[in-house]
């Protein structure tokens, strides 16, 4: 099976834990982009959605699927989302796409949180995939020095991206993340850090890992 295969594969075992008259939260990237295929298959069953970037917000509204703001939305019930790295305690990496500040604020509002990747994405240790950090502008080289200082690692300004909130983005490399709790609180310590890529206070409470011999549904060990 291909890479995208995969993908389609735990997108559609996602629609099982969509749940019916309520509102959903959906993630940004390739493997959540698969997912808002299904759901338009089953658009009628929800009241709608809340989404975690602009490009997700367009691909919904392409297919008739209702956004809606989060400030007018109390609960949600669900949120399924991809990821770029998960350990066994189900702490993942998350922000390849840019879009980690709103994928955070969503899923605080979240119910229950349904992680959908590949087995490509099942690592022993967080860290192999550079970890993104949203940074105000003008905080970049400051936040930059802060990480190597209390981390190590090495931070690569991402080029040319601005987030939908108007930052910027620094991919920390060559990390290896033992205790992706108490790093995530750190981090976000920081004077200007918006927020970082570990999802690890808040994990997820399920994941979905497309393999060649069809889908696990795995939970934290």
């Amino acid at each position: 099976m291909t890479q995208d295969e995969l993908k389609l594969q735990v997108a559609q075992a996602a629609i099982d834990y969509v749940v019916a008259d309520t509102i959903i939260g959906v993630g940004t990237g390739s493997t959540a982009n698969f997912f808002i295929d299904e759901l338009a298959k089953i658009k009628g069953k929800i009241k709608g959605t809340v989404a975690s970037s602009e490009a997700t917000a367009q691909r919904l509204k392409g297919h008739g699927i209702p956004v809606f703001d989060l400030n007018s939305v109390d609960e949600i019930s669900v949120y399924i989302d991809g990821a770029d790295e998960a350990d066994a305690g189900l702490n993942l990496i998350k922000g390849g796409g840019g879009a980690l500040t709103r994928e955070k604020i969503v899923l605080a509002v979240a119910k229950k949180f349904v992680c959908i990747a590949d087995e490509s994405k099942k690592v022993k240790v967080l860290g192999k995939f550079p970890l993104p950090i949203e940074v105000i502008p003008m905080a970049r080289s400051y936040v930059a020095r802060e990480v190597v200082k209390r981390f190590g690692g090495e931070p690569v300004l991402r080029d040319g991206f601005t987030t939908d909130n108007g930052n910027v983005i620094l991919d920390i490399h060559g990390l290896q993340i033992t205790d992706p709790v108490a790093m995530e609180n750190e981090l976000n310590s920081i004077v200007g850090v918006v927020t970082n890529g570990l999802f690890a206070a808040r994990n997820a409470d399920v994941f979905l890992c497309g393999t060649h011999q069809g889908v696990q549904t795995l939970t934290a060990k």
